[in-house]
Parts: structure tokens; C-alpha cells; sequence
């Protein structure tokens, strides 16, 4: 176990220091982020070149370093380091939340294992601003963040998320906003969605509706700027598996081929499926393979 107090002297060590920047509008920079800025011995940054626009425009005058995921290794332990060394570091990313969809994250758990205090500015975040003006139930929600690249992969994933009862938030590039858009159609069906871009930029936009309807509005406009997509949950939470000892399974309704093909639609080989099925349903594996593949005639799928 491990106990910070922020703010008490700290006599050996430096701290790390999260100071969130604005996703697009400058005026949501706050005060203390500004001082913190100044203050800290150097700044830690994800883009140099984009920040540094941020601290000319602040008059703010300190030393950038360089760290981002493709140096996050080299660059992170001379900033723990320094760290270790007594120095007062900000980290910040390209815009936004440090630690949230970026290499912020490494540099904080090394540095907490390392007994250096890391301090979290509050600030912009894409995600919760895009949640609030969706207009979905904010009482529980999860962000998931970006989905894998590869077609296949993301569909695994987005079937791994078909039975969350709750809104879901993703981030999406320009690039793959109509695929990713389509994928959520055929994988988690017709819902409810709040598509926001170019949040607090001049070009902000929101478009709320179903899948299929905001989809056919991604292929009749040119798509710009970074997404953040609000995901209506699943409608029955019942089959969501929060509590096993109360909340209906859900797989109760599906047949045993149903079953077991949920599990190799996700990825996983027929062997270990039927090995998955036979544990949910506290069954033999011979049983769960006698219907899979004898009774069920699909003896292809092994």
C-alpha cells in the first residue's frame, strides 16, 4: 500500500505533474494550469511543436522535452530520473487529459512504483464533455477509448461489448469514422448514438440519432476532425453478468451451438470454446462436443 499527500514538502524527490490542455478552444485553459506550466522545472510533451504554440500563446517560457510512444522508453527514464533527483516535472499531451488514450499512462506507473508523487490537474477531457451533451443516461457509462485498427479485431471487441448496459464512449479518426460507424451497426445493432466532433473548436458539431441514420450522414459529408462516438447500451441489463449469483446468464437463451459459437466469433478455437461452454454451463466437455459437433452436424467448424 502506498499513501501520497500531495502537497506535503517533499525532501528527496521531485513530482510529476498532469496539467490538462485545451481540446480546442484556449479559453478553457485554467490559472493553475498556466502557473504549473511556469513553475515546473521543464515541461514533458507528446507533440514539442504543438505545444509549444500553446506556450507562446500563454507568454510561457520553460524548457520543453520530448515524450511520446515512440520514445516513451528512453525519454521516460530520464525523466524518472530527474524526478528521482528532486526536479518538478508537467507532463501534458496534445491535447486534453495526460494518461488518457496516450503514453501518460507508462510514465504514472513507473513513477507511483517508484514512490514519486503524481499529482492530476482537473481539466478538458473529449470524453466526458462529448457524454454530457449526448443526450444518454450519465448515471454509468464506459469508456473504452480506440478500437483496434484491424476489421476483424474490432469486431471481436465490439462483440465482447454487445451485452453493456450503459453508455459506451469511443475516440475515432477522420479515417476510419464511416468504417468503425458501420461496424457498430452490423456487430452491436441500430442504437441510439451521438456522434461529436471538433469539440470547443470553431467547427463543433454534434449529430445525434440512430446508427444507420448517423452512418448514412458520414457518407453524404466530408468527415473532418477527431470523433468522440457516444454508444447507447444494451437495453436489458438483466443480461449483463454483473452479479452470476442473481442476474440472468447471458448465454441461458442460446442454444449449445449458439454458444459455443460466440466464443470462436470472438476468436478463440473450437476447442477452447466447447472448454468455455462446458465451464458456463457446469456440463462435460464430451456432452458440450457430442451437441456441437455430432448432434448439431457442424463437425466443419473443428
Amino acid at each position: 500500500m502506498k499513501v501520497q499527500k500531495s502537497f506535503q514538502a517533499q525532501r528527496k524527490v521531485g513530482s510529476l505533474t498532469l496539467v490538462p490542455t485545451p481540446i480546442g478552444n484556449l479559453q478553457d485553459m485554467t490559472f493553475r494550469a498556466v502557473d504549473i506550466l511556469r513553475q515546473a522545472d521543464y515541461i514533458a510533451a507528446e507533440d514539442t511543436r504543438q505545444t509549444q504554440k500553446l506556450l507562446n500563446h500563454f507568454d510561457i517560457h520553460n524548457k520543453l522535452v520530448s515524450y511520446h510512444e515512440h520514445n516513451k522508453r528512453q525519454s521516460g527514464q530520464r525523466i524518472l530520473e530527474d524526478l528521482r533527483a528532486g526536479k518538478h516535472v508537467a507532463l501534458v499531451s496534445d491535447a486534453g487529459m495526460p494518461g488518457i488514450s496516450d503514453p501518460g499512462t507508462d510514465l504514472v506507473q513507473a513513477a507511483i512504483t517508484q514512490d514519486i508523487p503524481v499529482i492530476s490537474l482537473p481539466g478538458p477531457n473529449a470524453a466526458l464533455t462529448a457524454l454530457v451533451a449526448s443526450g444518454q443516461s450519465t448515471d454509468h457509462f464506459l469508456f473504452y477509448g480506440f478500437l483496434d485498427r484491424n476489421k476483424k479485431k474490432k469486431k471481436v471487441q465490439l462483440d465482447s461489448l454487445r451485452r453493456v448496459p450503459y453508455a459506451m464512449i469511443f475516440y475515432e479518426s477522420p479515417h476510419r469514422i464511416k468504417e468503425t460507424l458501420s461496424a457498430i451497426l452490423h456487430t452491436l445493432g441500430n442504437r441510439q448514438i451521438s456522434l461529436v466532433r471538433e469539440i470547443s473548436k470553431r467547427h463543433e458539431e454534434y449529430v445525434r440519432g440512430s446508427v444507420e441514420d448517423v452512418f448514412q450522414w458520414a457518407t453524404e459529408h466530408t468527415v473532418r476532425g477527431e470523433f468522440c462516438l457516444i454508444v447507447s447500451g444494451h437495453e436489458d441489463i438483466a443480461t449483463f453478468a454483473l452479479d452470476a449469483g442473481e442476474e440472468k446468464a447471458w448465454w441461458e437463451e442460446m442454444s449449445v451451438q449458439e454458444h459455443v459459437d460466440t466464443y470462436i466469433n470472438e476468436g478463440q478455437t473450437s476447442k477452447e470454446a466447447i472448454k468455455k461452454v462446458a465451464k458456463d454451463r457446469q456440463v462435460s466437455k464430451r456432452d458440450v462436443y457430442q451437441t456441437y459437433h455430432v448432434r448439431g452436424d457442424i463437425g466443419n467448424k473443428a
